[in-house]
């Protein structure tokens, strides 16, 4: 079943550069009604917001300052949103970094894991249909990073393998069913973002060669082509499957390789 952006009302974190601000782009491009950008960058987020006003029309979106691990912030966007717009029809969670250091580990994990996780269930609690809501999609971004295994940064590896199966299984069909609610999770390859930058790193070790090493193994994608592999995904993509965007290639449901990976894995229970 191939879905339409057209009218629908959504709400971005981490949305204010990058592929987060891509992403609302290419929403507001395809016909969406009303964009919720979501970041703690006031003066990015501002002048992003006055920017897309002023091309796509008044009131097509509007900045929020949330830092998304605060609850309070997290879900007075939300209400906001749904009050001023008589509903919700898409979320995606992209808000991440990527810093395995001493003193940053906990906020990595409460921002890549913990608020996508609760910024997921206020979603399903908006829009399931079996408790009178009408339905939605909700896109959690995870990386290609949560598909494989690597030393240089084993907490930010974690995070993301952690967004993989909670969006797996909570997407599952029977659940899907029931909520009428999908949710989807985005692998990104490398990509030519802020969140590589050396300032942005960190490591469990004083040094950052591992992680550099790490990714200049890979070639770097572009924002553009991540952001179009949200909406491909959106597109066409079915309840708990897993979608890949790489090396600027098309968006690509690598669903039936993780789901063979689990049942290689769920053969020793």
């Amino acid at each position: 079943m191939a879905h339409d952006l057209n009218g629908k009302v959504a709400l971005v974190t981490g949305a204010a550069n990058g592929v987060g601000a891509g992403i609302v782009r290419l929403l507001l491009a395809e016909g969406a009604k009303h964009v919720a950008i979501l970041d703690i960058d006031e003066t990015k987020g501002t002048a992003f917001q006055n920017e897309l006003n002023a091309e796509y029309g008044a009131n097509k979106s509007k900045f929020y300052q949330c830092d998304v691990t605060n609850d309070d912030q997290l879900f007075a966007a939300f209400q906001s949103v749904v009050v001023g717009h008589g509903g919700l029809d898409l979320v995606v969670n992209n808000a991440g970094i990527m810093n395995d250091a001493a003193h940053m580990y906990k906020k990595e994990i409460s921002i890549n894991v913990t608020a996508l996780i609760t910024s997921t269930l206020k979603a399903l609690e908006l829009m399931r249909t079996d408790e009178g809501g009408k339905g939605g999609t909700v896109i959690n971004i995870a990386s290609a990073v949560g598909l494989c295994q690597s030393s240089a940064l084993p907490i930010y590896f974690a995070t993301k393998s952690a967004v993989i199966q909670f969006s797996n299984c909570i997407g599952k069909e029977d659940y899907y069913e029931k909520t009428g609610v999908r949710v989807l999770v985005m692998c990104f390859g490398g990509t030519d973002t802020g969140l590589l930058s050396i300032p942005k790193l960190g490591s469990i070790d004083k040094n950052l060669e591992n992680i550099l090493s790490l990714f200049n193994q890979f070639p770097l994608q572009r924002v553009e082509s991540a952001a179009q592999g949200v909406i491909d995904a959106y597109k066409k993509g079915s309840s708990g499957s897993t979608w890949i965007s790489t090396r600027d290639l098309p968006a690509k449901d690598i669903t039936d390789n993780v789901n063979r990976a689990y049942e290689i894995l769920g053969e020793h229970i």
